[in-house]
């Protein structure tokens, strides 16, 4: 076995290391052999949230109801799609937090135990087995709410897995499950009150960390206490399954499908797939409507026959810029106050100028960013409602 304080290779160390010096913005993807896989999300050097593991919903409905137990979560529902992002469980905090129904004190607290959590399970993942890292950035989060110094969570990861396996749990995964396999012989052992608390809890359906959270205790004494059982063969740990929550099923003919049917439709022409797919991960969860082009030479007679309120258009592909499926769109009357939001990597203003003279509206550049994204699709898409509501009310009069 690799020594405690060794347990993550030095490649990973660096990796850590290397994303704090550059002051990195975007996603550090992990994985091991064995398919686990971690995220970490970084702004400006700072590990601003993190995902993965092998319990994300579970993890999330937990430490909601340590830090914000006035927000009932059983009543959350998700569409099937609002799960495709990999930073949902972020975004729901966003959604809450825009709502006042939480703080930004109670999304730290949520950000710092998800990073510890999701640090420590690293740590003991890499304790058995390969592990990989990669960059990039196709995410990044722009306005995070919540920053922590990633040079202070490592530090934190290697003092806790060093207690963990110096205690002799080194081999104890908490998102395991306690099940009470031999109860005559615990019954025989301990007090009614003690086997009425094992019968209740040591059932199969709470994790280490579960129960420690039901406890009111640190994972360590509780794992401690159960120890001798599991030694004994009275107590084993198992895995479990996931805990999603609510996943709503949309009805045909129900209300929110009509409602869906009419939710303002966004129109992406990029060649790039990450980049629609990025778009579309975002927007869906949103409410919004999505139509991805990757075909320059295809874009105005699909545009034409969907008739988007906002499209997004990449500024370099080959055969057709976008400069020139922009001016070709406002030669066209129904795209005449569409808003056409550029994207480009390079951001220079010559490019801003020339776009601007062919009929842009705004830009944004890459790679695409939730917040920004977002922050566009609000500004423009609803003014764009109206002045084409108040163009209909006009050529009605008429």
């Amino acid at each position: 076995m690799i020594h405690p304080e060794m347990m993550v290779s030095s490649n990973l160390l660096d990796e850590f290391k290397t994303c704090t010096l550059l002051q990195y913005s975007g996603k550090l993807d992990i994985k091991t052999a064995k398919g686990h896989r971690w995220t970490f999300y970084y702004r400006l050097g700072r590990i601003v949230w993190a995902t993965g593991g092998i319990h994300p919903f579970r993890r999330w409905r937990r430490h909601m109801a340590q830090y914000c137990p006035e927000v009932e979560i059983d009543k959350i529902q998700l569409r099937a799609e609002d799960t495709q992002i990999d930073y949902w469980d972020y975004r729901l905090l966003e959604i809450l937090h825009e709502k006042q129904k939480i703080k930004r004190e109670q999304i730290n607290s949520i950000v710092e135990s998800t990073i510890a959590e999701l640090l420590f399970d690293l740590a003991q993942q890499a304790n058995f087995t390969p592990i990989s890292s990669d960059r990039n950035q196709d995410v990044i989060l722009e306005t995070p709410m919540s920053f922590t110094s990633a040079d202070m969570s490592l530090k934190f990861m290697q003092d806790s897995w060093k207690t963990w396996s110096d205690a002799g749990l080194a081999n104890f995964y908490p998102d395991h499950a306690p099940i009470l396999r031999r109860p005559e012989q615990l019954e025989s052992s301990v007090s009614p009150a003690v086997y009425k608390n094992f019968v209740t809890f040591m059932n199969g359906k709470y994790t280490l960390r579960d129960l420690s959270f039901k406890m009111k205790q640190t994972l360590m004494p509780v794992t401690r206490s159960l120890l001798p059982y599991i030694l004994k063969g009275i107590v084993e740990l198992i895995e479990v399954p996931d805990l999603p929550l609510k996943i709503s099923e949309a009805k045909p003919n129900s209300t929110a499908a009509k409602a869906a049917s009419s939710s303002p439709l966004i129109a992406c022409v990029d060649d790039s797939p990450q980049v629609c797919q990025m778009l579309e991960q975002i927007l869906m969860p949103n409410g919004f409507r999505f139509v991805k082009i990757q075909d320059p030479l295809q874009a105005l007679p699909i545009l034409i026959e969907h008739k988007p309120d906002l499209i997004f258009l990449d500024l370099v592909m080959p055969v057709a810029s976008g400069y020139e499926i922009c001016a070709q769109l406002r030669r066209v009357s129904v795209f005449a106050h569409t808003p056409i939001i550029i994207l480009t990597g390079s951001d220079g203003l010559l490019d801003r100028v020339r776009a601007k003279v062919v009929g842009s509206t705004d830009f944004i550049s890459k790679p695409v960013a939730a917040d920004k994204v977002m922050t566009v699709v609000r500004k423009y898409v609803h003014a764009a409602a109206s002045t084409n509501g108040a163009l209909q009310a006009a050529s009605t009069q008429k």
